[in-house]
């Protein structure tokens, strides 16, 4: 089997370092590490269902976006290496928590080993769905190494401007990676759904399709107004289109250079939480665009959702559930995590 990490071509930076002797520029060497997994419920309906999404957390990131929330895991390291067996135990010991699926965050550096901890969880009995949760920066090639594992994609479209993906996300490609990602996504997976019962509720469950995100940028509505218009023609009625309205300053704790740095860069957008005259502007052009499928999230000013992936437990319980992490291993959902 050809080996992706001694000269890695991962990912659109093709930046062709031996990751087994040093860091790629996502800043991981070949081992898989992660920082947190969890029953996540503040994902999409389709995601969360009933059980909540079986959310895992990798370290590292082949973007550098300047306003990233997960900023602690994908910008500074966060996390812990684990083989292809702990990988498939923690995506087991998600399903036995109660699961509707497993959702891998930006896992685009690592789709090689993920794929082989997939496998063997596979062996091992995993059942339930498994989601691919990136920024929409990935190589096609690599994505299909995915066929057969994964089923649900859950792709960012951050924007269709190499200016601003320049600024924002250190990737002026970007608009044209994540274009021809999102369309090899819709073309090989279909859209299906299931219904689940419990408690009396029924609940739509996605098994296999794209869902694709798109956060809107204060300041910056024709950036959005330019995606909706791409979906529109691309996507609608063959994938789901998420519309978000979270942007968020975070409180970025770095060194004075790095902080500078990043200032510059968020400069060409508005720093600030979205505005209800904004949500306004953004409810009438999705009314507009009429899409079949739209998810579009309701404002709101409170930003303690926000992660710390320092903490035994990075979101409130309301967001979350812990499972595993980093620095304590295994959780129990009454208290905090224990070593095992």
């Amino acid at each position: 089997m050809k080996d992706f990490y001694e000269n890695c071509l991962l990912c659109p930076r093709k930046c062709g370092v031996n990751r087994y002797s040093s860091l790629g520029f996502c800043k991981e060497p070949s081992d898989i590490r992660i920082a947190v997994a969890c029953l996540h419920f503040g994902e999409e309906p389709l995601i969360t269902v009933h059980g909540g999404s079986g959310t895992i957390f990798l370290t590292g990131c082949n973007l550098r976006c300047a306003f990233c929330q997960n900023y602690q895991i994908s910008q500074q390291g966060m996390g812990k290496a684990v083989s292809k067996e702990e990988f498939a135990e923690i995506c087991l010991r998600l399903e036995e928590a109660g699961a509707e699926n497993i959702n891998l965050v930006t896992g685009s550096h690592h789709t090689f080993a993920i794929a082989q901890g997939l496998e063997e969880a596979l062996k091992r009995g995993l059942k339930i769905p498994v989601c691919w949760n990136s920024s929409g920066y990935d190589e096609v090639e690599a994505l299909k190494m995915l066929n057969g594992l994964v089923t649900i994609y859950l792709p960012d479209l951050k924007t269709l401007s190499g200016e601003l993906s320049s600024s924002l996300c250190d990737a002026r490609d970007y608009p044209e990676k994540a274009k021809k990602a999102i369309l090899w996504m819709i073309e090989h997976n279909p859209l299906k759904f299931t219904s689940i019962k419990k408690d009396g509720v029924e609940k739509e469950k996605i098994l296999q399709g794209v869902i694709i995100r798109h956060l809107f940028l204060p300041g910056r509505f024709f950036e959005t107004a330019d995606v909706l218009e791409w979906l529109k023609e691309n996507a609608d009625t063959k994938a789901i289109i998420s519309l978000m309205s979270q942007y968020t300053p975070v409180p970025f704790k770095d060194s004075e250079e790095n902080l500078t740095k990043r200032k510059k860069s968020l400069s060409v957008i508005e720093n600030r939480l979205v505005s209800e005259n904004e949500d306004k502007d953004l409810r009438d052009l999705i009314e507009a665009y009429d899409f079949d499928y739209l998810f579009y999230q309701d404002l709101c000013a409170d930003t303690e959702w926000l992660p710390d992936f320092e903490k035994t437990q990075p979101f409130s319980y309301k967001l979350a559930k812990p499972v595993w992490h980093w620095r304590k291993g295994w959780c129990n959902f009454a208290s905090h995590c224990v070593t095992r």
